[in-house]
């Protein structure tokens, strides 16, 4: 499995813009190009998996989990060490390189120890590093630079450099003069400094390629000049080098776990979950998405933008994070779909929404000094502000009130460790839900709350302490979940979703029997 791991020494080195046009340029060489990313992200992804020709942002109707396309996320947040190898592995056996992009630099990373680092998935995964430098103001310190990073951890396998946003031929000269003198880390390319490498950024990051309707054309300029900058085909001789990945544990049981799974969601019915998917949301984990599918769901699209009505036929509703405040006038002027999300909602439909999702569903909407009303389930009103409100992991506790049915910890922990045999219960330390937040709004004027679904532990959620609004059959939260062998949100909410159906169609055959026996009755009282 041929695979490279692209990092750095800091953040905004422009990797991902490396990435992006690496990703591009090895596709349009014919190859068939697998992306990942490290850690808790969508918009990267995005860019990444559009580079690579997997982009695939509406679902079309009857789709099978198979024909999910995408940019998988590697974390240790979220994920068991076998989960990420069992990740990388199973989705880049029919691709020809995979490649992983980091996130922030090399040895950066919340744990002091670096267990949760760039570097701790590359050594896991056993990948080849390229670390492309900002070289900006540098000549002779990238040689201590170079040098320090491969001695930090000799167990990192740094096996070349890219030199990013380079002065001119004499800057590019010495740099190579001093790295061929002081290391012996491959030099793989130079890409000088140019406004084609740039894409547009927004307080969240970057603008995600599904609001960019520039997007193909920036990736074609970014992989045309990481053509004429990299030497691909040592890059790929270097990711053809990786080792193979030994699996630390059979698979087998988790194909019998895979297959019982599959078993008992035959014998729930089939139901149909709406997916808001336009340039106001976009926030969707690929992997949850085939989640729902292995579950017993079919995701149907919605545009919240154009549509004019959710579809009659929707047995549940999901509405991911994005930036509704960007789109927030035309969401407003999009008064039928309101209505009829507000109508569903009222009137029982299981719904999810995260970030984004949860202040669409709130009264109100305010944003550098313009007001916009929105869908009015949550009585509340968002606000945005300069700076972020709430960044970074969270843990969440799950309290009573939680609408999709008790999780059993001690199950999927059982669960874990018999599928992990290698002894790797990192991932799940306690009870504790791991997810991630990132928004720069809060709710305010919160007139009536209700319940709560969880605790915060640690981040921010709604109020400081309490996550998960909860309405009827919604559930709303800042919180980003994510579905993996430790927490398999996605089956309990088309569970949840399932046995609504259910308790209608009981309902609905009462009512037909309850008629037929008073037609019965009123027959024989006539006789």
């Amino acid at each position: 499995m041929s695979r490279i791991y692209i990092s750095a020494a800091h953040k905004s080195s422009g990797k991902t813009t490396i990435s992006i046009g690496l990703c591009a340029a090895l596709s349009k060489q014919g190859l068939k190009v697998q992306p990942f990313k490290k850690g808790p992200d969508y918009i990267d992804p995005l860019w990444l998996a559009r580079a690579s020709g997997l982009s695939s942002i509406a679902l079309k109707n009857r789709m099978e989990s198979d024909d999910l396309v995408g940019c998988y996320n590697l974390d240790f947040n979220t994920q068991s060490k076998q989960e990420i190898l069992d990740t990388l592995t199973e989705h880049s056996r029919n691709a020809d390189i995979s490649i992983i992009e980091g996130n922030k630099g090399l040895y950066d990373g919340v744990a002091l120890d670096g267990s949760d680092s760039n570097a701790a998935v590359a050594k896991l995964t056993q990948s080849p590093v390229v670390l492309v430098i900002d070289s900006r103001g540098v000549t002779r310190g990238v040689a201590p630079l170079l040098a320090g990073y491969r001695l930090f951890d000799p167990d990192v396998n740094i096996a070349g450099v890219i030199f990013n946003l380079t002065g001119g031929p004499r800057h590019e000269e010495k740099l190579r003069a001093i790295t061929e003198t002081y290391t012996d880390i491959p030099i793989l390319g130079m890409v000088r400094k140019n406004k084609a490498m740039t894409l547009d950024e927004r307080h969240l990051g970057l603008m995600p390629s599904n609001e960019d309707h520039q997007a193909d054309q920036k990736i074609s300029d970014i992989a045309q000049i990481v053509s004429d900058s990299v030497d691909l085909n040592k890059l790929i001789e270097i990711a053809q080098s990786a080792p193979k990945i030994t699996p630390v544990t059979s698979i087998s049981k988790k194909d019998v776990t895979s297959k019982n799974r599959q078993s008992h969601c035959s014998k729930q019915p089939k139901v149909r979950i709406g997916i808001c998917e336009d340039e106001a949301f976009g926030f969707y984990y690929i992997d949850d998405k085939k989640a729902f599918m292995a579950a017993g769901a079919e995701l149907v699209s919605i545009n919240t933008l154009h549509d004019k009505s959710l579809p009659d036929d929707l047995d549940g509703l999901f509405i991911g994070g994005g930036f509704p405040e960007t789109q927030m006038q035309k969401l407003s002027d999009n008064v039928s779909m309101r209505n009829s999300i507000h109508d569903a909602i009222e009137a029982g439909m299981p719904t999810y929404a995260e970030c984004g999702g949860l202040m669409y569903l709130t009264r109100s909407l305010e944003w550098n000094g313009k007001k916009s009303d929105m869908v009015g389930v949550i009585s509340a009103d968002t606000i945005m502000h300069r700076k972020p409100q709430g960044r970074g992991y969270v843990e969440l506790e799950e309290t009573t009130k939680m609408p999709w049915g008790k999780i059993n910890h001690d199950s999927a922990l059982a669960n874990l460790r018999e599928v992990d045999s290698a002894g790797d219960e990192d991932s799940i330390s306690n009870s504790l839900i791991k997810a991630h937040e990132f928004h720069y709004s809060r709710l305010v004027n919160i007139s009536s709350h209700g319940e709560y679904a969880y605790n915060v532990h640690r981040g921010v959620g709604i109020t400081g302490d309490k996550d998960g609004w909860i309405y009827k059959n919604l559930l709303a939260n800042y919180s980003h979940l994510r579905n993996t062998d430790n927490f398999q949100w996605a089956k309990r909410f088309v569970n949840f979703v399932q046995e609504h159906v259910s308790s209608n169609r009981q309902d609905d055959n009462q009512d037909i029997l309850n008629d037929l026996l008073g037609e019965g009755l009123k027959t024989v009282e006539k006789i």
